[in-house]
């Protein structure tokens, strides 16, 4: 296990029914190939030793000494392997006959996991020849020239790192609990499942269901090796199903109905698993009475770790043909909120301050849709815009524009007399554009609001979003503050996508036409003097970052807790250029911002231990009131030192 991932696979080999030879080669093929290829544990097909469909052959003795046979041949063969292999065949205990999966490693029975559930329908007739685990009674038995412990009880293996897996059997998920709730309640991050499962029209979509539930209920990573093309005989039909989930969603599967024998290779996040257990108190207090028999797996070497996984660029952004429908909900989510806020309120005004850029024009489009969902006159929605000493043309137009086309009411309040006048109380030079001359500027503007919402009995609505709330970007007690953050658990790289959504489903071509050049718009807090064209001279993304890399950085620190290596490594992943549509950056670019966000996040905690109500929409929030608990003083020293040295 490196940076928390596993590598783990499924295979599906060649197999000839009641040939015990051929498939002993045809399964060292493959753990030759998941050894190469860095595989640190790999499942193969239910009774792949033998063959799945050998029906009444299971009761020849010599089927079954055969099987043995060809498992020492195994266990020489793995000697000097460190993948650890988990194989199929029949065990025969005094007068029971077990269908188990064979664990090895390195040349030794590392154990023997029989399975529990056995079908008895349709063209499955199991009870006919093997016995359920729950049939026997523990019992140490000379197997392949090893002693080892047949029990009933469920078995957790863990290898040299820490790494923790159980195993089931195909109809053993299938049952109404499965083995593998104990084993992941046990400590099991894996699941791996040996299974012989027919085609149906239909079945292999609800398996598909059925597996991603599972890993889901269970927080586990799932590995599926289902039998393939050589088990197909008489009446059935095997697929060759092989797939890999984590937490619910598919990691990867297989070429389904292939002729060829297939190895599909796959990564699972343990460390995410475990943050997600840890954060789930539902699993915790489930997992109180859960035990298991602790198996440990042999020492391996060390080697060179390459991510296999594609890593998306934005965490925050829904992707696929659900994203439309994920936006929507957003912005009902926020909607909502806003709407009981006025209800509790009784408020039928609210005051915010437009300046057009990405942020305010999100809360205004919120307060409309509130006010249009409680049946309120939008001319309720007073937008405020305030030009102060680096407002350009640009952003005051649209957010004039914006407001006129809405249906808004709008006011115009310049600050410029009133900080310069604050600027000559408290003896500050004019001509020196240092953090005195903007948080000046944010604090005035927010006074503004605030006094405003105070004549006309309504309450301000708060601008500021996620990702500045994450890096601190905002003057305390300026725009820091509301008396309802509706973007709170908004991040810029999605209020984008929001604003796009809008403008292109819910509002007039004028108004669309003004959204767009918004969107297109350089982030900027506007609070410099424009350059001699008039164009924008602050850009937020200059001095504080890009908020592509910070709102990457946040999700996977807040969201599971990772270290800034991890953290690291999956954005050289994620912005090495592959994806189209992302931005581009060098190993050194990364390492400084990420250096950049941590010292941020830290130092800048105790704005985010006094922040207003605001809703909450997806699983990162900063809410001191129930997602995000720090002390203001914590130190950030561990966390910058693993950064220094990237």
């Amino acid at each position: 296990m490196r940076h928390g991932f596993v590598t783990v696979a499924a295979a599906v080999p060649s197999v000839r029914v009641a040939d015990t030879d051929f498939n002993l080669r045809a399964i060292e093929c493959q753990i030759a190939r998941a050894e190469g290829m860095g595989v640190e544990v790999l499942c193969f097909p239910e009774l792949s030793l033998t063959g799945y469909t050998c029906q009444d052959l299971f009761r020849s003795q010599l089927l079954v000494d055969k099987a043995e046979e060809a498992l020492l041949q195994l266990l020489d063969f793995t000697r000097k392997l460190d993948v650890i292999s988990i194989v199929g065949l029949p065990v025969a205990v005094g007068g029971l006959l077990l269908n188990c999966a064979a664990v090895v490693q390195k040349g030794c029975l590392l154990g023997i996991v029989p399975k529990t559930y056995l079908p008895n329908y349709n063209e499955f007739y199991e009870k006919r020849w093997f016995a359920s685990s729950r049939d026997l009674r523990p019992t140490e038995i000379y197997l392949a020239g090893s002693s080892v412990v047949l029990s009933p009880d469920p078995k957790v293996f863990v290898t040299v790192d820490g790494t923790r897996f159980g195993i089931e059997i195909c109809e053993d998920v299938w049952a109404p609990v499965p083995p593998s709730n104990n084993l992941a309640l046990a400590g099991a991050d894996i699941v791996f499942n040996l299974s012989a499962s027919n085609e149906l029209i239909g079945k292999h979509a609800y398996l598909k269901s059925l597996l991603a539930q599972q890993s889901a209920r269970t927080i586990s990573g799932y590995v599926y090796a289902g039998s393939g093309f050589g088990e197909s005989t008489q009446d059935v039909v095997y697929g060759g199903n092989a797939l890999v989930y984590e937490n619910g969603a598919l990691l990867c599967e297989g070429d389904r109905f292939s002729l060829e024998p297939q190895l599909l290779v796959a990564q699972v996040d343990v460390d995410r698993l475990r943050s997600e257990r840890r954060s789930n108190t539902t699993f915790v207090n489930a997992s109180r009475t859960a035990g298991a028999t602790v198996v440990q797996a042999k020492p391996v070497e060390a080697r060179d770790f390459m991510l296999l996984r594609d890593v998306e660029p934005w965490p925050f952004v829904p992707q696929g043909s659900d994203s439309e429908a994920a936006l929507n909900e957003v912005l009902d989510i926020q909607t909502l909120g806003l709407a009981q806020r006025l209800a509790h309120t009784k408020c039928r005004q609210v005051v915010v301050g437009i300046s057009g850029g990405l942020d305010s024009t999100l809360a205004l489009l919120v307060c409309v849709r509130a006010f249009d969902r409680l049946k309120i006159d939008r001319r309720g929605i007073v937008g405020v815009t305030m030009p102060g000493f680096g407002t350009t043309d640009r952003t005051h137009d649209n957010a004039v524009a914006l407001m006129q086309s809405l249906g808004v009411s709008s006011r115009e309040i310049s600050i410029k007399a009133s900080v310069e006048r604050h600027f000559m109380d408290i003896g500050h030079d004019m001509g020196v554009h240092d953090v005195t001359y903007e948080n000046s500027q944010a604090r005035e503007r927010t006074q503004i609001l605030m006094d405003l919402a105070n004549e006309l009995g309504g309450f301000v609505v708060g601008t500021g979003d996620l990702s500045e709330l994450a890096l601190g970007w905002a003057t305390y007690n300026g725009d820091h503050i509301s008396m309802y953050g509706v973007n709170a658990g908004v991040p810029k790289t999605l209020i984008r996508h929001l604003v796009k959504h809008i403008a292109m489903t819910e509002v007039d071509g004028t108004s669309r036409d003004t959204l767009l050049d918004i969107i297109d718009t350089p982030i900027s807090p506007e609070l410099i003097p424009a350059d001699e064209q008039g164009n924008i001279s602050q850009k937020t993304e200059s001095l504080v970052g890009p908020y592509e890399l910070h709102d990457f950085f946040l999700y996977y620190f807040v969201r599971f807790g990772f270290r800034p290596a991890k953290i690291y490594m999956l954005a050289r992943r994620a912005f090495n250029g592959s994806h189209p549509e992302a931005g581009h950056f060098d190993d050194e670019t990364i390492r400084y911002w990420l250096t950049t966000f941590f010292r941020r996040f830290f130092s800048q905690q105790f704005k985010r231990s006094c922040l207003p109500d605001g809703p909450k929409v997806g699983s990162v929030s900063l809410s001191p009131r129930g997602d995000w608990r720090m002390a203001s003083d914590a130190s950030a020293d561990i966390w910058l030192k693993e950064c220094s040295e990237l």
